[in-house]
């Protein structure tokens, strides 16, 4: 499998005004692109590549109940069993203390951000990417978790996504792990005294929270083919593998 002028396209699905937020790197870790767009953008600069590497912040399967399953045997209340909803996956996150968000059984139940997602999934499988990992094909499409991947790279629980903090965080994350993007440390230098007397600050050095979702989605699509050995797979095909980055879940997080 020859990745040589691939590009590696990480994507979120969005509740804002556009529906997908998405990044590229190239196979040195630049970054090639970061925009959002409707499907119909980010299926178009997709196309666009002739060698790709895609990873999607997004469930790629519905949840087949195979937890439930797993559990039926044991005498469990109607509480104990709707919370055994959600995909092997996902109840693997949760049990190492990674709080994710559960897939329903059923597409009607699936929030649009999620119907999103498999729609993409769709359209990739449709213009010839093959489900990953798939060694004969230059296309490939996997899923990713980027709140999960962010708590694996920082071996904890990471702040809160929405916050200052939580993006520096993510970003300095990302920095430190070889991505050529803008140096959240840079945010500092930029602040004086004056500056923030008057609420002044470099908010342009910083990243928005889909924006870090993406370029994570883009990092893991990366890891997935230059270092698979710097990947690991939760899940089960039926529903959905999920990639992440690292070697294997904390105990806890």
């Amino acid at each position: 499998m020859l990745f040589t002028d691939s590009v590696f396209i990480g994507i979120t699905p969005i509740s804002g005004h556009k529906p997908f937020a998405y990044a590229a790197l190239d196979r040195d870790l630049n970054l090639v692109a970061l925009a959002e767009g409707e499907m119909g953008d980010v299926t178009a600069f997709v196309a666009g590549q002739d060698s790709a590497g895609v990873a999607v912040n997004s469930s790629s399967g519905l949840n087949r109940g195979l937890v439930r399953d797993m559990t039926k045997k044991k005498m469990l209340t109607s509480y104990q069993i709707r919370r055994m909803e959600l995909r092997l996956a996902e109840y693997e996150l949760r049990e190492h203390g990674i709080t994710v968000i559960k897939t329903p059984a059923s597409m009607e139940l699936c929030p649009a951000w999620v119907r999103a997602g498999f729609e993409l999934y769709r359209k990739l499988l449709k213009m010839g990417f093959q489900k990953y990992p798939e060694k004969e094909s230059t296309r490939q499409v996997l899923e990713t978790n980027s709140h999960a991947s962010y708590c694996v790279m920082a071996e904890q629980t990471p702040l809160a996504r929405l916050s200052l903090e939580g993006r520096m965080q993510r970003q300095t994350l990302l920095y430190e792990h070889g991505l050529n993007i803008k140096d959240p440390m840079d945010f500092f230098e930029e602040i004086t005294r004056y500056k923030l007397l008057k609420g002044i600050l470099p908010m342009e050095l910083l990243y928005l929270p889909e924006q870090l979702d993406a370029l994570v989605a883009a990092y893991v699509a990366w890891l997935a083919v230059y270092k698979q050995e710097g990947v690991f797979l939760l899940g089960d095909a039926r529903e959905g593998k999920l990639v992440l980055p690292g070697k294997e879940l904390r105990e806890r997080y």
